[in-house]
């Protein structure tokens, strides 16, 4: 069974949007994921707009084959990321989130954008997706598979959505082998602070894929480009050393807590962050 159902992520999401947004490093371009720091990468928005630019190579790719291309983001957040593709592609675009904070967050967004006749989000879970949303051409999850209660009902519903030769990107944090029963834990507290079911080894992602009709076409590990040794970050460490005793699910900070020992697992290689791309069968 999982840890956390549907209402508590809700839960979680609109007790902390508006926090994100206003003092995240990425919510004043509505980006609630990590930056990725490659060679080259010369600003923070290119950092945090990363991913997003390695799906608009990807739709640019289907564009000749489909046309008019459907984009769907299972987890969408504030909006930002189908923003920042629609104003570089001529695409239509449909977001997902549980939490209606976020919703409201992100049709600001997107009316502020001039993108109403493109992009709409809606509230609904992607594992139970609404029967009007698809088909769709591509459709991605950026650090939002986790939060899902059961992965293999999540490419089942991703099969349903994606039309044949689509194509579904999953970028999120997956176990690396270690059998430290330090690494249990503290994968486990980073779980409990941010409200997560589902962080399984890359390997597990690609048979459930598999399983579900999905071709392997490429995973790229993207840990090495994070930033981890933020001033921040050391801040946010001191804060848990003071503070961690407190329950999770009692404290506001919890996902300052939770963040801490995501820190923890990717520096010491218990948990890596990982771009996987597959293609429907």
């Amino acid at each position: 069974m999982p840890e956390f159902d549907a209402a508590d992520v809700r839960r979680y999401y609109d007790r902390n949007t508006d926090g994100f947004v206003t003092r995240g490093q990425g919510g004043d371009i509505g980006a609630l994921h990590r930056p990725v720091w490659r060679p080259g990468t010369e600003s923070p928005a290119a950092a945090f707009r990363y991913v997003e630019d390695r799906i608009l190579e990807l739709v640019q790719d289907l564009r000749p084959a489909t046309g008019d291309v459907h984009v769907v983001d299972l987890g969408c957040g504030v909006g930002g990321s189908l923003c920042y593709l629609a104003q570089r592609l001529p695409l239509r675009g449909t977001g997902l989130t549980l939490s209606p904070v976020q919703v409201r967050h992100a049709r600001d967004r997107i009316r502020q954008a001039g993108l109403d006749a493109r992009i709409v989000c809606r509230e609904g879970d992607f594992c139970q997706l609404p029967d009007d949303l698809g088909p769709a051409d591509v459709a991605y999850a950026i650090e939002s598979f986790v939060h899902g209660p059961d992965p293999a009902r999540f490419f089942e519903s991703c099969a349903e959505l994606i039309r044949t030769g689509g194509l579904l990107v999953v970028c999120d944090d997956f176990r690396r082998e270690s059998d430290s029963p330090a690494a249990s834990r503290m994968v486990a507290r980073f779980q409990r602070g941010w409200h997560l079911n589902t962080v399984i080894p890359a390997d597990a992602l690609r048979q459930l894929a598999a399983d579900a009709g999905f071709e392997h076409l490429s995973t790229d590990d993207l840990t090495p480009h994070l930033h981890l040794d933020r001033p921040r970050d050391h801040l946010i460490a001191w804060f848990v050393a003071l503070f961690g005793w407190l329950p999770l699910d009692n404290t506001r900070f919890g996902h300052l807590i939770g963040g801490n020992a995501l820190r923890t697992c990717l520096s010491r290689g218990w948990i890596g962050y990982d771009l996987a791309v597959f293609r429907r069968r």
